[in-house]
């Protein structure tokens, strides 16, 4: 991959990740579209370090939220990172059963087969595509003439939400295309959570999940090409700063349209998406 390469994907990937649109379709599109291959162990890494800088811009955007909301007393400190722990916890559950599942199934004749060898398959991005574009216009919806200043919106988050927010986000996993923002924060919209907890929320997910996904990245890459360990994170931080810039400018265009009631524009985009994803496999790629 050259330098410039490695820029265009970071800065798709900052724009598209912490919007509901899934990063990770948008990135394997763009990469197939340049002739890579994603589903490369080098590849997959290259993709997670920059899920790290736009994590780092989650960190940077929502700490005054979540300072405010989260850390206000020790009583919801404890409440949030209980269903932190309980989150991460049924969506490891549910998204590595789901892992194997393919594994053992799909792919049970492949030695050294791995759910990644998935990701460049087009025709399964699509329908993941079109069921998180589903979900978050059915969330959006119903939930289009909320106000966000409405006393609601300071309740806090039950155990069965952030339990259901957890399973969902399990799912999102390994399959490409089924957005995790997209998904989460439309599952707790349905749920009942406001739509201020549930991006709070979900975001602070993401920052619990990526460093775990990421080391899970560098563990393949180094077990298929151990030599090359060092020198792949180096160059994906590179474009996880890129990334970092893109995706601050990404939170601001979420909240402003999550809040704005336009949150069912995003799964429109997915369906519209979904159905440009199937036509360039239908023409090869």
């Amino acid at each position: 991959m050259s330098f410039i390469q490695l820029i265009i994907l970071a800065i798709i990937q900052g724009l598209a990740e912490l919007l509901p649109v899934s990063s990770s379709a948008h990135v394997v599109v763009a990469e197939k579209l340049m002739g890579l291959d994603p589903s490369a162990p080098e590849m997959t890494l290259i993709l997670v370090m920059l899920h790290t800088g736009t994590m780092l811009a989650v960190i940077l955007y929502f700490w005054n939220d979540w300072r405010k909301t989260y850390f206000e007393s020790a009583a919801a400190l404890k409440s949030f990172l209980w269903h932190l722990i309980l989150a991460t916890a049924l969506t490891g559950i549910i998204g590595e059963a789901i892992i194997k599942l393919i594994e053992k199934t799909l792919f049970r004749n492949v030695p050294h087969a791995e759910v990644e060898d998935l990701f460049s398959h087009l025709e399964l991005i699509a329908p993941a595509l079109a069921c998180a574009g589903v979900l978050i216009i059915v969330a959006g919806l119903r939930r289009k003439h909320e106000d966000p200043n409405d006393v609601h919106a300071t309740k806090r988050l039950t155990t069965a939400q952030a339990g259901l927010i957890g399973i969902v986000q399990g799912f999102c996993l390994p399959f490409r295309g089924f957005s995790r923002s997209g998904a989460t924060i439309s599952t707790g919209m349905l749920a009942g959570v406001s739509k201020f907890r549930a991006e709070t929320f979900s975001f602070a997910l993401a920052v619990v999940l990526t460093p775990i996904v990421v080391g899970r990245e560098v563990l393949r890459l180094f077990h298929a090409q151990a030599g090359g360990v060092a020198a792949g994170v180096g160059f994906s931080l590179v474009g996880a700063v890129f990334a970092f810039l893109a995706g601050l400018l990404a939170l601001r265009w979420l909240s402003r349209w999550l809040e704005s009631g336009r949150w069912h524009y995003f799964g429109i985009y997915c369906l519209i998406a979904a159905i440009a994803v199937f036509v360039l496999h239908r023409m090869g790629y």
